[in-house]
């Protein structure tokens, strides 16, 4: 088949239509007996139609896919002719005797058109059923004015956009990137299924994994393969009763038609609580006809249609290399292996990493001595945010090793930790320690003291340190008394954070992993159920999974086995607190008179320390003073309040 130029389509479309108008014109002209020929703006041809080759007009096309019958067709170009030809409007508006009713009427066509047939406008008809034309409201069928639908009327013209009724719920996909080898298999792999499929029945296909980005870039790669344009509507904007999903999905197929398209249906926004609107989710799913693709996180399982599940998987690190270096370009070759550096600690997709190397190069001047690594860095730990971002607090750290005040033993195990995290890629990979074993190469700790301790800051002093994010887990919001609600919300913790190695810190983590208790009921197995599913993604997870509780009796004995590190904060004592009180006042707070020594008989732990230095800075601000001691002793009175203790005298003697 020859392929036209644009131009030379344009022309034979608009010769063609003409040719059709003129067709039905001249059926109205016989009808009222005329013979004088009416000047148009669509002249019939008066030279043969050029050779197209296989080739259709919009018309035929429609006519084809519609499967209209020659009287159906006439009917249609009769409609769309009163809106573009005045001397077909006159004619219509001459043969029903009012010069106001322009629109023909099915009474009319019957009478003028050849070939009639009274099933043309049945509602299950194509006229009708693909809304290619409609009867207005009210009044006898046959008398009721027919008008053309807008967007089919712009298509028979050569105009093609997106119906304005789906705008508000479908977004163009267009391929913007070439794909990562592997995933580009799967792109043709899906093309094959359809390809195979032609003629038969079109299989569901679902496309599962972490990234939306890839899972977006290979359906619209596998649609491109076949000739297809691609859609994608989301989840969340779902119409919520059953006559607007019917109307949604036959509008939706009619366009598929008109613009050669496939839909990409998006889950990831679903809210699972909504159970009306994820009925009407599976619902469409299953009843909408057309190339349809899913594209979810987790498998989406329909009841009726024939399916086909592709699995994507992360990029390799081949493959995250190549990327890396396609993307960064010269600037690749000046990194001195920091591209394997970056490839051990962050897990991105190809998409995420063009953006992260377009992001550093525009940024690179604002670092010192133009440190593109740096950037890299740092533009690659913002890439692999929004979506932890959602799901955990993000605590931003400034607090470094001198702003740690513990024995010498706790701080050479955090420090061990530190190393832990920089010479993973090295020890697994380089040395093969990953090969022999996959079992037990994620890195966690759990960090066991009073609160205050320090447990909190440690986790900010390693993260600052190793130039890190660290998320603070909310418990409340991953814990749930659904069964399987927990282990779910876990999941997408540490998918999300997989990305970019982020340091996970679970706080008050007793609550979430005590011991697991004797099955007694279903509620007792499904909670053990949750303590194993922890440990096995603990095990798993490429970043550093930090535990904090106050009760480190309290936690399951086989989870502590599994558990790298852990580190036993004290509560501090006198020289201890000594050194949190030197370190509690910034170098620009203005001090006078303060006896450390002193404040150092104040038997609390360093987060009191900090929470009565803070006050204290208030106070003083107030009253236009430097931070003096009858201000911590105010400070100090209301910290104990707080924590229901009494302040001895033995405390504050000699403080004022």
């Amino acid at each position: 088949m020859t392929t036209l130029s644009s131009e030379t389509w344009e022309r034979i479309n608009h010769r063609a239509l003409g040719m059709a108008l003129a067709r039905v014109r001249a059926a109205l002209e016989r009808y009222l007996a005329r013979t004088d020929r009416i000047s148009s703006t669509f002249d019939a041809p008066q030279t043969p139609e050029p050779d197209i080759s296989g080739e259709r007009s919009a018309l035929e096309t429609l006519c084809a896919a519609f499967r209209l019958s020659p009287f159906e067709r006439d009917l249609l170009a009769l409609c769309a002719g009163v809106e573009l030809d005045a001397g077909i409007a006159s004619l219509c508006a001459e043969a029903q005797g009012d010069p106001q009713r322009v629109s023909p009427t099915f009474s009319l066509a019957l009478a003028a058109l050849p070939g009639a047939h009274w099933s043309a406008l049945a509602p299950d008809a194509p006229l009708r059923y693909w809304r290619l034309i409609e009867p207005a409201p009210g009044g006898l069928l046959t008398r009721a004015p027919l008008r053309i639908d807008e967007r089919v009327l712009h298509y028979l013209t050569g105009i093609s956009y997106l119906d304005e009724r789906l705008r508000g719920l479908m977004t163009p996909i267009r391929v913007a990137e070439a794909l990562l080898p592997s995933h580009q298999a799967l792109a043709d792999r899906i093309a094959e299924v359809w390809r195979r499929a032609r003629g038969g029945v079109l299989p569901l296909v679902q496309v599962c994994g972490d990234e939306r980005a890839t899972r977006q870039a290979i359906a619209a790669a596998a649609c491109a393969a076949v000739g297809l344009a691609v859609h994608a509507l989301n989840a969340a904007v779902m119409p919520s009763t059953v006559a607007d999903v019917e109307a949604l999905i036959r509008l939706w197929e009619r366009e598929a038609t008109l613009s050669a398209s496939a839909l990409l249906v998006e889950c990831d926004d679903a809210d699972p609580a909504d159970t009306v609107r994820a009925g009407m989710l599976t619902w469409l799913i299953e009843r909408i006809g057309g190339v349809v693709i899913v594209s979810a996180r987790d498998r989406w399982r329909p009841t009726q249609r024939v399916t086909v599940t592709i699995d994507v998987r992360r990029a390799s690190s081949r493959e995250q290399r190549d990327a890396w270096r396609a993307a960064l370009g010269a600037a690749a070759d000046h990194l001195d292996g920091h591209v394997d550096l970056l490839i051990s600690q962050f897990n991105l997709s190809a998409h995420a990493i063009r953006a992260a190397s377009a992001e550093a190069l525009g940024r690179a001047q604002e670092y010192a001595g133009h440190d593109v690594a740096r950037a890299v860095w740092d533009a690659s730990r913002a890439q692999a945010r929004p979506r932890l971002d959602d799901l955990a607090q993000r605590i931003e750290s400034s607090v470094s090793w001198d702003d740690l005040v513990l024995p010498a033993a706790q701080r050479h195990l955090l420090r061990d930790i530190a190393a832990h995290v920089r010479q993973r890629a090295r020890v697994y990979e380089t040395w093969g320690f990953a090969a022999r074993s996959s079992r037990g190469l994620g890195i966690s700790a759990l960090f066991a003291g009073a609160s205050g301790t320090g447990k909190t800051m440690a986790a900010e002093v390693l993260a600052n340190e190793l130039h890190l994010d660290l998320y603070r887990i909310d418990l409340s919001s991953v814990v749930s008394k659904y069964i399987g609600e927990t282990e779910k919300n876990l999941r997408r913790i540490f998918d999300a954070a997989e990305a970019g190695g982020a340091i996970l810190l679970f706080d008050e983590a007793d609550a979430l992993f005590g011991k697991r208790s004797e099955v007694k009921d279903s509620h007792d197995r499904y909670a053990n159920i949750e303590v194993s599913y922890l440990l096995q993604r603990m095990e798993s997870y490429r970043g550093l999974a930090i535990l904090t509780t106050n009760l480190k009796s309290a936690l399951d004995t086989a989870f502590l086995r599994r558990i790298r590190f852990v580190v036993q904060f004290p509560f501090p004592d006198a020289v201890q607190r000594v050194e949190i009180w030197r370190r509690s006042f910034p170098p620009g707070a203005p001090t006078d008179g303060l006896d450390f020594e002193k404040l150092a008989r104040l038997n609390v732990a360093g987060g009191n320390i900090r929470n009565i230095a803070l006050n204290a800075a208030f106070l003083a601000a107030d009253a236009g003073e430097p931070i003096r001691m009858v201000h911590l002793l105010r400070a100090a009175r209301a910290e104990y309040a707080k924590l229901e203790k009494q302040l001895t005298e033995a405390e504050i003697a000699g403080w004022v």
